[in-house]
C-alpha cells in the first residue's frame, strides 16, 4: 500500500507532494503571528467603513495593510462577506459583473461599536507582533519580484540573460547564509 507522499511524489515528483505549506509566500508563516478566525469578519467590516469594495479588493487591501503577514484566501472572504449580508451588516450591488459590497446602517453601529471599544484592526495586530526584520524581509522579495516581473516584460535578451545570472547568484548567497552555523 503506497503512503500518501509516495503517492503524491510517484505523480508530480518529490518536490510536489501534497504537503503544502499555507503560509502564501516566502516572508510569511515563518514564526510571524497568524490572524484569528473572527478576524476576517472583523477586517471586512472595518475596510467596508472606508468605502465600498469588492471581495478580491479587500483581500488585497488586508494583505498590503498586514505589510505582506496576512493575506485571506477567496474562500475565506467570500463565506464571511455573505455571511454578513444575511445578517443585514452589509449590502451587496451587482455593478459592471462584480459585486460591489458597503456597510448597511447596522454595520455602521456595529464598527462603531468596536471603534469606541479602542479595539486595533486585525492586520495592525497581525502587523505588530511580526519581528521588524521579517516585515522589511517581506517588503524586500515584493520588490525583487515586482522588478523581476518588469524584466520579463521590459528587458531584451541580453538584459534576461544577465539579470538570471543575477538572480541565480543571489538563491545561491541565500542557501550560503543559511548554510552557516553559529
Amino acid at each position: 500500500m503506497y503512503s500518501r507522499r509516495y503517492a503524491a511524489e510517484r505523480h508530480h515528483g518529490p518536490r510536489h507532494h501534497h504537503y503544502h505549506h499555507r503560509s502564501g509566500g516566502p516572508w510569511r508563516g515563518r514564526g510571524g503571528p497568524r490572524a484569528r478566525r473572527g478576524d476576517v469578519r472583523v477586517a471586512v467590516l472595518t475596510l467596508l467603513a472606508e468605502q465600498p469594495m469588492h471581495g478580491y479588493e479587500m483581500i488585497k487591501e488586508i494583505e498590503e495593510r498586514s505589510g505582506g503577514y496576512w493575506r485571506p484566501s477567496a474562500g475565506s472572504i467570500y463565506p464571511t462577506l455573505q455571511l454578513l449580508e444575511e445578517q443585514g451588516l452589509i449590502a451587496g450591488e451587482d455593478t459592471e459583473g462584480k459585486r460591489l459590497f458597503s456597510l448597511t446602517d447596522e454595520g455602521r453601529a456595529a464598527v462603531e461599536e468596536r471603534s469606541e471599544k479602542g479595539e486595533a484592526a486585525p492586520w495592525e495586530q497581525v502587523r505588530s507582533g511580526a519581528p521588524a526584520e521579517s516585515v522589511q524581509l517581506g517588503d524586500s522579495f515584493k520588490q525583487l519580484a515586482a522588478a523581476t516581473s518588469q524584466a520579463f516584460r521590459a528587458a531584451d535578451e541580453d538584459q534576461r540573460a544577465r539579470i538570471r545570472e543575477l538572480l541565480d547568484e543571489t538563491r545561491r548567497g541565500i542557501y550560503g547564509i543559511l548554510a552557516e552555523k553559529d
